[in-house]
């Protein structure tokens, strides 16, 4: 009998709209022969799933269950398309796994741990995996900014210490620019990071669980015309994002390695892309993408491609990992 997925897409921060581009990417790409596949608008105003005429049907929260012309729906597993809060930091998981709904993402512990900055940097410092001298700050502390410059300095980058797709990160060229950067951080979270300039090569890697197995994709090298790797860099082209990336089989052993141990390390599932800084031969680790971007524009499906997956293998496999765990 062919089971009844639920792609939940949207969420309630900043990364809505990209949530919804993934979530459709994933819903074009399975196969409706295998299975039953049902789009679901998870927003702050609603919860819906939304059939092919566009018509929504309400979820009940209490089951997580939507009715169609008086039939109950079940889901049997859940992708998760969900960019942010609350899917990303793993908040509706844990709602998940009350009810013992299977998903495609890693536990909701796991999710909670990578999307926070900070907590992923301090986490990782004990296994040894590089990183960038950051400064963290919640929104009620005084703002030193010689302190904060004696520690990271100049350029340096400001960050919403929970968030993705670029949203709120300024890359500070000098003092003036400091405080405005973090007051534009603050819009996104109430918690930031700043963080030393690397100079180095910029890559990202993806990790995934694909037929049962870990495996490391190919490595891509992030180009950008930009200050840094922002939203227009990533999703309106200003970038080149080359894969495999044009780097020294040195650089590319240290890399994968170093995203290994921080996969295994975090004890991660599902989907995840990495992000490094590579100066000379080492890579440092910039963060975790647990739910990372699978659009047409994003890295990934690119690496998947790359590596002789298609985005229905992709995208298939991790809907079986989660139905088989």
């Amino acid at each position: 009998m062919k089971k009844n997925i639920a792609i939940i897409m949207g969420g309630y921060s900043s990364e809505v709209e990209i949530s919804l581009q993934s979530g459709n990417v994933v819903y074009e790409n399975l196969d409706k022969e295998k299975y039953n596949l049902y789009q679901l608008h998870i927003l702050k105003e609603k919860w819906v799933y939304v059939d092919e005429n566009k018509t929504e049907h309400p979820i009940n929260v209490g089951d997580f269950t939507t009715t169609v012309n008086g039939y109950k729906i079940k889901f049997d597993c859940v992708f998760n398309a969900i960019h942010g809060h609350p899917g990303e930091d793993g908040t509706i998981l844990a709602y998940f796994e009350l009810l013992g709904i299977k998903h495609t993402s890693a536990p909701f512990y796991q999710m909670a741990v990578t999307f926070n900055k900070r907590d992923t940097l301090s986490f990782l410092k004990p296994y040894g995996i590089k990183t960038a001298t950051s400064h963290y700050m919640n929104k009620s502390d005084e703002i030193d900014v010689e302190f904060i410059l004696k520690k990271v300095g100049l350029p340096c980058f400001v960050k919403p210490n929970k968030g993705g797709s670029s949203f709120g990160i300024t890359k500070v060229l000098n003092k003036k620019g400091l405080i405005p950067a973090i007051e534009k951080a603050y819009k996104e979270d109430t918690e930031i990071l700043i963080e030393e300039f690397l100079d180095g090569i910029e890559v990202s890697v993806g990790i995934i669980q694909y037929k049962g197995k870990t495996k490391v994709l190919p490595i891509t090298e992030i180009v950008t015309q930009n200050e840094f790797f922002d939203f227009e860099a990533k999703y309106l082209g200003q970038s080149q994002e080359i894969t495999p990336a044009r780097i020294s089989t040195t650089q590319q052993k240290n890399t994968i390695k170093s995203a290994e141990k921080i996969y295994k390390s975090l004890n991660l599932s599902g989907l995840s892309r990495a992000d490094f800084i590579i100066v000379k031969d080492i890579p440092y680790f910039i963060e975790m993408n647990m739910v990372p971007g699978i659009t047409s524009e994003s890295i990934l499906p690119k690496q998947a491609i790359a590596a002789g997956i298609s985005l229905q293998e992709l995208f298939e496999s991790s809907i079986e990992n989660a139905l088989q765990n």
